[in-house]
């Protein structure tokens, strides 16, 4: 139960971000989609989370009161969300931890050579 009700918070918590996208966007003012934009990462990378620990845990319980066919399946749901929950994560991940820029390449001349930059 807590695993369903806590996947539940977690997209309400979706829910309300998206409203306040919605308001932000209409209120014309647009200064807090930044700060949106990260709290949906945020979510998402919760969520994902959630959905696959949930089963996995449920598994292992499962495993340790000798269940092993309950654990079975639940191992096969936590895999199965995984491989849907793995993309989402990274996408969200990406977008909060960006890449850094690429470093400026400057062209130095030397003396006694042309104006040309050495390699190309």
């Amino acid at each position: 139960m807590v695993w369903l009700i806590g996947g539940l918070v977690l997209l309400g918590w979706v829910f309300a971000i998206g409203l306040d996208g919605w308001a932000d966007q209409h209120s014309n003012q647009g200064n807090g989609a930044d700060a949106l934009a990260r709290k949906a990462n945020v979510a998402l990378l919760l969520l994902a989370a959630e959905v696959v620990a949930g089963p996995a845990v449920i598994a292992v319980v499962a495993r340790g009161g000798l269940l092993r066919r309950t654990a079975a399946v639940y191992l096969v749901i936590a895999l199965g969300l995984g491989v849907l929950a793995v993309p989402v994560a990274v996408g969200a991940y990406r977008e909060l931890n960006p890449p850094p820029p690429p470093a400026p390449t400057r062209c130095q001349e030397h003396s006694g050579g042309d104006t040309r930059c050495p390699g190309g």
